[in-house]
């Protein structure tokens, strides 16, 4: 059977088609490739969505699973263990912040951030009970649980999951002049993308972020970046909102804190916001767990050193580079993004996104498409020029021949 049917077909009478994965069954990686189980080598230039900054199988994240794993993985947190102080310490000095509320998924430290800025209004700031709003941005994507969706403008996400969790309010992305004008009495949080990748990487107007802060600081609201795919070394900083010297007032983190390895994500703000949680009001079995703090740690070692911060900036500036040369000809609308991230536009003359992605497979380079004819890149920080080089040369030839 063709690698094509093959993988078409697999697991689809017993798999709840929430995916529409490429039709390619993958059985190893290591590094920035993966390989299927005909043996095929693929490049893979999505990293899973950032979760894998740091490429397949990276050997010092693997070797801290293997070693936490001979020792002990779970206690809950009915009892402590000797990694999770470490963790919480370490990612609360990275942040320049004072407290850790550790989870697994993205998508929960969002639904915890939603609950402790709402618990903040009305213990802190003084909010009427029941009234506290969150303002949001259209286009952006913090997760797919049934409070998400509901402050979602994708209609695929969003359709009939309702009724939907009130208290928020939807401005555009990027208009600091419609977000300031939303802010009333009752605004607990303004929660953003510093980068919002579903919606196509799309970077804000410059001094955006920056206004933000301002705004918020001024109006005693405070500011929530969820940096779960953009943090983390992805832009060539350790935290988008860098590139405008910007703190905000809690980071949201989560896909590249587990390394590839396990599934791990935090809140981390002040003493002032996540100390508004109390014992029982909040939590979760997994959340903090031995095996995810000992992995988790040596992200946060590997970050200390800032080689992937640099490393990223460094290819960035090469793969934009690239990819603008691919506008000039016409076969590109528009790229965006920063570090080794980019989105880009593929002229509808061309093919869909979902084509080219499907043709870039068959070169043996995986990407993703989403809104029409738009595909995201993401490489693993860790790839090589020479296979970067690799991989842009095979879209060149799907886009141009």
């Amino acid at each position: 059977m063709p690698a094509r049917e093959r993988a078409s077909s697999f697991s689809e009478e017993h798999s709840a088609r929430n995916y529409h994965p490429l039709p390619v069954i993958v059985t190893s990686a290591q590094g920035a490739w993966m390989t299927d189980v005909e043996g095929r080598r693929y490049l893979d230039l999505l990293a899973g969505y950032s979760a894998l900054n740091f490429g397949h199988g990276h050997a010092r994240l693997i070797g801290a699973a293997k070693r936490q794993l001979d020792r002990v993985t779970l206690t809950s947190r009915a009892f402590h263990h000797d990694r999770f102080a470490d963790f919480c310490t370490q990612l609360a000095e990275l942040c320049g912040m004072e407290m850790v509320l550790p989870m697994n998924t993205g998508a929960e430290a969002v639904e915890t951030a939603v609950k402790t800025v709402r618990k903040w209004g009305y213990r802190v700031k003084g909010v009427a009970p029941g009234k506290a709003r969150i303002i949001v941005a259209a286009d952006n994507f913090h997760g797919r649980t049934t409070t998400i969706v509901g402050f979602s403008t994708d209609r695929t996400a969003r359709a009939d999951h309702g009724p939907y969790t009130p208290g928020f309010d939807i401005v555009p992305y990027g208009d600091l002049t419609a977000l300031e004008a939303a802010i009333t009495e009752d605004t607990v949080a303004v929660l953003l993308e510093p980068i919002q990748g579903e919606a196509g990487v799309l970077v804000p107007p410059t001094g955006y972020l920056a206004g933000v802060r301002e705004v918020t600081r001024a109006r005693g609201v405070l500011f929530v970046c969820d940096e779960i795919q953009s943090g983390l070394g992805r832009t060539g900083r350790t935290f988008a909102c860098e590139h405008e010297d910007v703190v905000p007032d809690m980071y949201l983190l989560g896909k590249a804190l587990g390394g590839g390895v396990v599934p791990v994500s935090a809140v981390v703000s002040s003493a002032e916001v996540l100390g508004v949680q109390g014992p029982g009001e909040h939590g979760s079995t997994f959340g903090g767990n031995p095996l995810a703090c000992a992995v988790a740690l040596e992200v946060l070692a590997m970050l200390r050193s800032g080689e992937h911060q640099e490393r990223a900036a460094e290819l960035g500036d090469h793969l934009h580079r690239e990819l603008a040369q691919l506008t000039a000809g016409g076969a590109v609308r528009a790229v965006r993004g920063r570090g080794l991230w980019a989105g880009v536009d593929i002229d509808p003359s061309h093919g869909t996104g979902r084509e080219i992605s499907e043709r870039l497979m068959d070169r043996r380079v995986l990407v993703k498409d989403t809104h029409g004819s738009t595909i995201r890149l993401a490489p693993p920080l860790v790839i090589s020029k020479d296979d970067l080089d690799w991989g842009l040369q095979q879209l060149r030839d799907v886009l141009v021949g």
